[in-house]
């Protein structure tokens, strides 16, 4: 027997390959996944629940040293969210933030991209990326406070080049018609630069031979674009959608830096509502509005997965 095993080894035979079984691989995995699973179940998963209870009592900020003290509420919290008439104002800015603010960021992603995919040269390319892609990477704080100085109704940089022209600019963060577009704008131009960034890696993965075929038949450069481009990149343009949307949605520092809010809860978001419920002690209030908004988000962001992936 001693002599056949040498025979075989001296041959070439393969050794015996070890074969790890599924469930040992899916602990190893889960030992190198676990410091981020701590760091999510301790931040994200916890207060979330931790909110979820609080939206079912009427726990208040004196109620921290005794949080078994509170009384349970049921589904009162969420009945008066529906009646609050700064909530009702609040939700539809957001909304009229989102639907507006959402299309013109992936717009001008989409158009800053095809710009730099189509001919410019390799150093201009790498400045103009850089410089589209340096207001996402600022603190949105910095960014807020420049664009309040920029929109001073004397002394701000707009309406000093508006006067150039002879135009009288107007109080842009003071009236109550101005202040949200304002902000809008500000949020897409700080904004686009990193859907620019996503779609042009998505630009320059698609095949060449593609643009060919279609040239060949006749195709012009519009034609390319919505019968190449748009389809080769709605998967890139679904996943900018959500990501973006998700942070539309809970948008706050923008308003609370420019405006607080005003004039006249004109450019009041969701999420600043919430803020100021949660300053003001309410923390059983502002638990509910946060699981609900919580909750519209995922549904926004399910709605819009099932719909991209049909089509």
């Amino acid at each position: 027997m001693a002599v056949l095993s040498g025979n075989r080894e001296a041959a070439g035979a393969p050794a015996r390959v070890r074969i790890r079984s599924p469930l040992r691989q899916a602990g190893v995995g889960w030992i190198f996944a676990l410091p981020f699973v701590v760091l999510f179940a301790v931040f994200y998963l916890g207060p979330l629940l931790v909110g979820v209870g609080m939206s079912f009592t009427d726990m208040r900020s004196t109620d921290v040293t005794d949080p078994l003290g509170v009384d349970l509420v049921g589904v009162d919290n969420y009945l008066r969210l529906a009646g609050d008439e700064a909530m009702r104002k609040a939700a539809v800015n957001t909304v009229v933030f989102v639907v507006t603010a959402l299309p013109l960021t992936i717009g001008l992603g989409l158009a800053a991209a095809v710009a730099l995919n189509s001919g410019i040269g390799r150093l201009p390319a790498v400045f103009f990326r850089l410089g589209y892609y340096l207001p996402n990477i600022t603190s949105i704080i910095g960014v807020a406070v420049a664009w309040k100085f920029l929109l001073e109704p004397e002394a701000g940089l707009v309406n000093r080049l508006l006067e150039l022209v002879g135009v009288h600019g107007p109080a842009w963060l003071e009236n109550e018609s101005t202040a949200l577009p304002s902000i809008i704008v500000m949020t897409a131009w700080r904004s686009f630069g990193f859907n620019m960034v996503v779609l042009l890696a998505a630009l320059q993965a698609i095949p060449k031979e593609l643009y060919e075929a279609a040239e060949t038949d006749g195709a012009g450069r519009w034609e390319k674009f919505r019968s190449v481009t748009v389809p080769a990149l709605r998967p890139v343009l679904l996943f900018c959608t959500v990501y973006s949307s998700v942070g539309f949605m809970q948008f706050m520092e923008e308003p609370l830096i420019m405006t607080q809010g005003g004039p006249l809860d004109s450019t009041l978001s969701a999420s600043l509502a919430i803020f100021k419920q949660f300053g003001v002690g309410n923390y059983g209030y502002a638990g509910a509005a946060s699981t609900a908004l919580f909750t519209v988000i995922v549904a926004l962001a399910v709605l819009q997965l099932r719909l991209g992936r049909r089509r």
